[in-house]
């Protein structure tokens, strides 16, 4: 339904094949997941069987009910649209045979639909709940003969580039490197103190991120920063860092690396709040002030061939 309420607004072929890929999605069942005390580790079932009972005795167990496979804490998946028509604007034509890497992924569905559609995918993330939620067989592919390709995806725990562990096993080759409500100024550089298990930690310099970015991929290829954001904080009121939805790295500082910037913090509410309508984000008891509360911003910068 979601996909259907999209496909007005999606004119490329690139987005336009990423919602037709939902076909393929499977209907997730329940999972179980433990958790400590302190929500900064999990495990699945199988882990937890394993565990000696004095262990087992202080996790604290975490239904996920099936609607979290595909939108854990963020939403659905399907808002990865936006940023695939941006991309098709500006000439991607298919998936089919690229490397993708997604920043923070923070949920498998877009992945999925991505290898659905031909691409070799890898995700990356610092949290902790998403290598336990995504551990049964088949998670991560392959998907089994409904998919057009031999379809699977690469998850990858911790932080990158900081972690060589993580380095190592994100590769390099991409034709795409995006990122989506993750590389927020707010995140990588608030304004004011915040605590910071809000906040987004690179484990580099700024300036070496982007490098390492420009490094893994291909000539020509792309490097997208989308967000979406609620209106900023007023003076008097708490801080939002993820209000900031402005690229946190200077143009000069892309440019430098060897980027071509396409675009520079682009203001993209009036799509954003068209696919917020479709998606029926203004509906509802937690509905959204789809035209005051919701702002998108993005930044396109390009490998140059040469």
């Amino acid at each position: 339904m979601d996909a259907d309420s999209l496909r007005p607004f999606v004119k490329t072929k690139v987005a336009r094949g990423f919602l037709d890929g939902v076909r393929h999605l499977p209907k997730p069942s329940e999972r179980l997941l433990f958790r400590d005390a302190e929500g900064t580790r999990y495990w699945n079932e199988r882990e937890v069987t394993a565990m000696p009972d004095s262990i087992k005795a202080i996790l604290v167990p975490r239904p996920m009910p099936p609607v979290f496979y595909y939108q854990t804490r963020y939403g659905t998946p399907l808002a990865y649209a936006r940023p695939l028509e941006i991309l098709g604007a500006a000439g991607l034509t298919s998936l089919s045979g690229k490397r993708v890497l997604d920043y923070g992924y923070g949920t498998i569905g877009h992945l999925r639909l991505f290898a659905t559609l031909g691409a070799d995918v890898v995700g990356v993330d610092v949290d902790p709940m998403l290598r336990a939620l995504y551990s049964d067989p088949g998670d991560q592919g392959p998907f089994g003969p409904e998919a057009k390709h031999d379809a699977a995806v690469t998850l990858v725990d911790g932080s990158f580039p900081g972690d060589a562990k993580v380095a190592s096993a994100v590769r390099d080759g991409y034709t795409l490197i995006m990122s989506k409500n993750t590389l927020k100024r707010g995140y990588v550089h608030p304004e004011r103190e915040v605590d910071p298990r809000r906040l987004v930690h690179l484990g580099v310099t700024d300036s070496v991120f982007v490098r390492e970015v420009h490094q893994r991929l291909a000539p020509g290829g792309w490097f997208l920063i989308y967000n979406l954001a609620p209106a900023p904080s007023k003076p008097d009121e708490p801080y939002k860092p993820w209000a900031d939805g402005r690229c946190p790295f200077p143009r000069e500082m892309l440019e430098k690396a060897g980027f071509e910037v396409l675009a520079y913090d682009q203001d993209d509410s009036p799509a954003a709040r068209t696919m917020a309508r479709a998606l029926g984000w203004d509906e509802g008891a937690a509905k959204l002030d789809v035209e005051n509360d919701l702002f998108g911003l993005y930044t396109l910068a390009r490998r140059k061939s040469r």
